[in-house]
Parts: structure tokens; C-alpha cells; sequence
């Protein structure tokens, strides 16, 4: 017996689509490929020759987030690089808390692709080279950049994961995230040995 054949265009970018959206309303519980075929009008068959499991449609659900996280992070102002990707980093944390966590939880997962791996480093290696530009310019202190990376993406992480539990005590987010990044310049500053 052959499969019906399916008319449905990208379906591959339609069912990561609805598994973001889903994701992103409800986290990861209760997703499955088979929901999702049948939410797209598609049979699970056609649904399995684009993604051969679920940890393979989380693991491209990740991808999508991280770049997501990377595209808000670059939007960031010329003339305070540092302190706009930090606020880029809170505000979708904020506003997209349960794909982030799908995301960093796809990335620690058993076996994550080279792909998610590399993505997901990117979000890092972003501040990395904007810590170098700072060195460059003579605004942020000699030292090795991926060790001042690790310090002031857990200072921004640290910040977003109290924004989205709501524990900073009634504080904007964006205040929040003020605070400690001045915080943080003032460590990284030019002025400060190495």
C-alpha cells in the first residue's frame, strides 16, 4: 500500500514552525510529531521524512532558537554594542522563556548535532567578538575575551533567568539588566589591569 502523497509546500518549515510556536505557548511536554502532522493536515509518515524523532525535530527547535536569540542580539546598537545585546539577550528570554529552555536543554542533550553545537556556541562567540571590539577600541580591559565572555554572559543569564521567575523583587527587567551590565562595564572597563 503506498502513502497518500501530501501537497503542502516547505512542510518541513511548517511543522518547525508549529513546533516553535507550541513550544513557545506550552514548552515541551505533549509535543509530538504526530500531533503536529495532524494539527498541519499531513500523515505521520510524511511528517517522519523530515524529522526522524522527536529529539531530532527539539534538536532543529533549538537551531531555530538560537538563532532567533543571535538575529535579536545583533540588532544591537553601534554605539553601545555590549549593554543593547544585553538587553536583546533579557527581553527574549523574557518574552520567550520556554523556547530558550528548550533550547539549552536540546544543546545539553545526549547526542545534539555538530549544527546545534556550533549554533549554539554562536550566542557566546558573539559576545566574544564584541568584547574583542571593545579591546580594540581601548573600552574594555586586556584579558582573555572568552574567560570575560563566560563572565558576562552568566551575569546577563543570571539576570534573565530572575526576570523570567520573577525574582527581582517588582524591578523592570530592563532596569535589572541596566544595573548589572553598568556593573559589568565597570569591571570590563579599559582602566582595569588584566
Amino acid at each position: 500500500m503506498t502513502e497518500r502523497p501530501y501537497h503542502h509546500g516547505d512542510l518541513r518549515a511548517a511543522l518547525l514552525a508549529r513546533a516553535v510556536d507550541e513550544i513557545d505557548a506550552r514548552g515541551v511536554e505533549g509535543l509530538s510529531l504526530r500531533g503536529l502532522a495532524r494539527d498541519l493536515g499531513v500523515s505521520h509518515g510524511a511528517s517522519a521524512r523530515h524529522f526522524r524523532d522527536r529529539a531530532a525535530l527539539l534538536d532543529a527547535v533549538a537551531i531555530e532558537g538560537f538563532e532567533r536569540l543571535q538575529r535579536a542580539m545583533r540588532a544591537a546598537s553601534d554605539a553601545d554594542p555590549l549593554t543593547s545585546a544585553a538587553q536583546a539577550y533579557v527581553a527574549f528570554a523574557v518574552a520567550h522563556p520556554r523556547l530558550l529552555a528548550a533550547s539549552f536543554a536540546a544543546k545539553r542533550a545526549a547526542n545534539p548535532s555538530e549544527e546545534l553545537l556550533t549554533v549554539g556556541h554562536g550566542v557566546l562567540d558573539y559576545v566574544v567578538g564584541l568584547l574583542v571590539q571593545g579591546q580594540e577600541f581601548g573600552t574594555v580591559r586586556d584579558g582573555d575575551p572568552a574567560e570575560l565572555a563566560r563572565i558576562s554572559f552568566a551575569t546577563v543569564h543570571g539576570v534573565a533567568m530572575l526576570a523570567i521567575d520573577d525574582l527581582l523583587d517588582g524591578v523592570p527587567w530592563e532596569q535589572a539588566t541596566e544595573e548589572a551590565v553598568a556593573f559589568l562595564m565597570e569591571g570590563l572597563g579599559a582602566g582595569r589591569a588584566g
